[in-house]
């Protein structure tokens, strides 16, 4: 009956009356705790408001940094292993670059931090193609 309460007061429903209301928790229960029968510890009993849940929104939205935004290229794990074999972990990042790229149906350039990789994908496919299949917005550039 206790977790049923307890429950029903995580997930916003009315707890049972006779936890929240009963005889020894009268004044706890006017001050909006309520006592555990299990271990005697006290458990916020909001009866006026229900608990609404909301999802988790960050203030901030965190970049993905040493990434490229067209090939979706990304740091490597590798081993730098010496002479005695000696392995240390290590890091290859990709090779990104700042380039102003002419973008002719914006008739205008267009300053984007890519791969190398992406840099000779938009010299053969063009810049629309390639940011249209990655999903990019160039207007907002």
């Amino acid at each position: 009956m206790a977790t049923l309460a307890i429950q029903g007061v995580l997930l916003g429903n009315k707890p049972t009356s006779s936890l929240c209301l009963g005889p020894k928790n009268k004044v706890a229960s006017e001050m909006g705790f309520v006592t555990s029968q299990l271990s005697g510890i006290k458990i916020s009993c909001n009866l006026f408001k229900p608990m609404s849940v909301t999802p988790f929104t960050p203030l901030l939205i965190p970049l993905a940094r040493r990434v490229c935004p067209f090939t979706g290229k990304r740091a490597n794990k590798a081993n730098l292993v010496s002479f005695s074999n000696h392995k240390t972990k290590k890091l290859q990042f990709v090779n990104l670059q700042y380039k102003k790229v002419w973008w002719e149906t914006g008739n205008r350039y267009v300053k984007l931090r890519l791969s190398t990789k992406a840099l000779k994908t938009i010299e053969k496919n063009g810049l629309d193609a390639v940011a249209k299949k990655a999903g990019i917005d160039l207007r907002r550039k």
